[in-house]
């Protein structure tokens, strides 16, 4: 008996989740086919000019906007905000820094303070 492995692939929405990319704005050839984990290794180590212009303008995906916004992803919800935003986009929010994400980022800043003191509180069980 002779194994032969089977190579591994995903849809191009896998891929471009992985990659922290938007499908909608990778190429129609990336969209249209699958990607292997070789392929998908290629491309985080020596990426594309596509795709480098991808991650530093976007437009991005929510879980992007939303780390570059300092917030969670409902939080980008409650505040209207649906779609891909280009780089440009979230440095304008930003600057104008409205009521929305003034308070999203404080709730998320709390979020983050509860899960350190729990973090804590279960190190000082463990010990």
């Amino acid at each position: 008996m002779t194994s032969h492995q089977t190579t591994q692939t995903m849809k191009p929405a896998t891929a471009a989740k992985k990659l922290g990319v938007y499908l909608e704005a990778t190429p129609a050839e990336f969209q249209e086919g699958v990607v292997s984990r070789s392929e998908l290794n290629a491309l985080q180590a020596d990426p594309p000019e596509w795709l480098q212009e991808l991650r530093r303008n976007g437009p991005h995906p929510r879980p992007v906007v939303a780390a570059k916004l300092g917030v969670s992803i409902a939080g980008l919800a409650r505040g209207g905000v649906t779609e891909a935003l280009t780089t440009e986009r979230i440095e304008a929010l930003k600057k104008d820094s409205p009521e929305w994400l003034q308070k999203e980022r404080a709730i998320q800043a709390e979020v983050r303070k509860e899960a350190v003191r729990i973090k804590e509180k279960n190190a000082e069980r463990g010990e």
